[in-house]
């Protein structure tokens, strides 16, 4: 594989950020992928998590492909599967630019989109002209801004979008819509599950089939939180959990000019405390709940990290901001060679083996 990334970041990294990203995207939906050949994954590192099989467990966070734009280019790019949104019922613009900040220095990223997509009719339409033959994606659902009730926009997402994706993603740890991670409360995360789940079982019990349903919290939470939402998990039939969103936190080591901007950081200062959070949970669920790890994984190596803390799928986004497409089949490959270098046949048997 020829990677064409480090010829073209000068003059990506040139462009004001959100414009970056937005060509990024009009690039893919032409086909470049800014690399050249491609590489089968190797079998070990195939999985199969809440009833789906993954040809390898590396994705593509929601955030990135805010419209369902690109599914397509994704798997291109080497993903195992991707995840489009985060989608409200009604379009919205988000937060006033800018918005979007590279902190260089910190190989880091802080956004303050606030849920910008063009709705649920459009991204509805992206996802009904998927070609049949296609990777494994996820739609992330999430609220409008001024709704009145956020939980029936979930709901609505749902409903709406029912058997169109292979799983979904309930998106209430964003850090950008005031009040949103509210509903990680138990009482407000209890009820929202059980909203969420009865519209999974009207549409199965129409004759649909079971599409598995996440809830992705964030890495900020206290120990009584973990305890709460990890006790939801337990006893619903919620399908796993993806740990984490953006953090609200400033690390001290931050050297970047942009490092007190408001809004959610992620990149490499998010990989520790969001493992630490994902072994957490893991501990606290007792292995019992699939999880997908997320934060800061710019590696085979971080990838690897976060299925010993208890992940049994990983996604990344930030990274290829600064390492562009071609990371992706570096993280399989590397991933690859350490779990066989364990000893392990596949990565179901690596998952949690160094969580304590």
């Amino acid at each position: 594989m020829i990677d064409l990334f480090p010829l073209v970041r000068p003059f990506v990294h040139a462009l004001d950020p959100e414009t970056a990203h937005n060509a990024t995207i009009s690039a893919l939906k032409l086909g470049l992928t800014g690399q050249l050949g491609r590489t089968d994954d190797d079998p070990v590192l195939a999985t199969e998590v809440f009833g789906l099989d993954f040809t390898n467990p590396v994705g593509l966070a929601a955030g990135f492909d805010k419209n369902a734009d690109v599914i397509t280019a994704a798997h291109r790019m080497g993903f195992g599967f991707a995840e489009a949104g985060t989608v409200t019922p009604r379009p919205q613009d988000g937060n006033e630019r800018p918005r979007l900040f590279r902190l260089k220095e910190d190989r880091a990223v802080i956004n303050r989109f606030g849920f910008n997509n063009k709705g649920l009719d459009y991204f509805e339409q992206r996802l009904k002209h998927l070609p049949a033959q296609r990777g494994l994606f996820g739609a992330n659902v999430g609220a409008n801004k001024d709704s009145e009730d956020r939980t029936a926009d979930y709901v609505t997402g749902i409903n709406r979008l029912y058997g169109l994706s292979d799983y979904f993603t309930v998106n209430i740890s964003s850090p950008n819509t005031p009040g949103l991670r509210a509903l990680q409360s138990k009482a407000a995360l209890e009820d929202l599950v059980a909203r969420v789940l009865d519209a999974r079982q009207q549409k199965m019990a129409a004759g649909a089939a079971h599409i598995p349903i996440l809830i992705k919290i964030a890495p900020d939470l206290l120990d009584a939180d973990v305890h709460d939402i990890s006790d939801v998990a337990l006893n619903s039939d919620i399908d796993g959990l993806i740990v984490s969103n953006t953090t609200i936190t400033r690390p001290e080591s931050l050297a970047s000019r942009h490092r007190q901007e408001a809004g959610g950081l992620s990149g490499a200062p998010l990989m520790a405390p969001s493992t630490e959070m994902l072994a957490a949970v893991y501990q606290a669920t007792g292995g019992k709940v699939p999880l997908v790890g997320v934060g800061g994984i710019a590696s085979g190596a971080d990838a690897y990290a976060k299925i010993k803390a208890g992940a049994s799928l990983v996604q990344l986004y930030s990274a290829l901001v600064y390492d562009g497409p071609g990371l992706v089949t570096k993280i399989k490959q590397e991933l690859a060679a350490l779990l066989k270098a364990d000893g392990y046949s596949c990565v179901a048997d690596a998952i949690g083996k160094g969580s304590r």
